[in-house]
């Protein structure tokens, strides 16, 4: 599933938790089942109903590479997506591209 306001990379993080992990679940010596998820960014995708949800924060304001950015990102998804209006379109090089206001990110 592709994340338009990811703050993190999943994978990396998803590795490092099932390696500590792996062997709990393999031989199933917890008391209960355990639900572990990670979300990428803040909208949290339903990970709130796991019991134990790690999500991906934005600790410093995101940069913008305006050359990949319409290549790698539909940007109206990507403006909706921000909850806080931060994300706004913008025009760079006579191109459509974003901008990011710092107060309310």
């Amino acid at each position: 599933v592709h994340c338009h306001s990811a703050a993190t990379d999943a994978s990396g993080i998803v590795k490092s938790v099932m390696d500590v992990l792996h062997e709990r679940f393999t031989h199933e010596d917890l008391p209960a089942k355990l639900r572990i998820a990670l979300a990428c960014c803040l909208n949290m995708c339903a990970v709130h109903c796991s019991d134990i949800a790690i999500l991906g924060v934005h600790r410093r304001l995101p940069k913008i590479n305006h050359e990949t950015l319409r290549k790698t990102c539909e940007i109206p998804t990507l403006i909706a997506s921000c909850p806080t209006g931060a994300i706004r379109p913008a025009t760079v090089a006579d191109k459509p591209s974003v901008e990011i206001v710092e107060e309310g990110c």
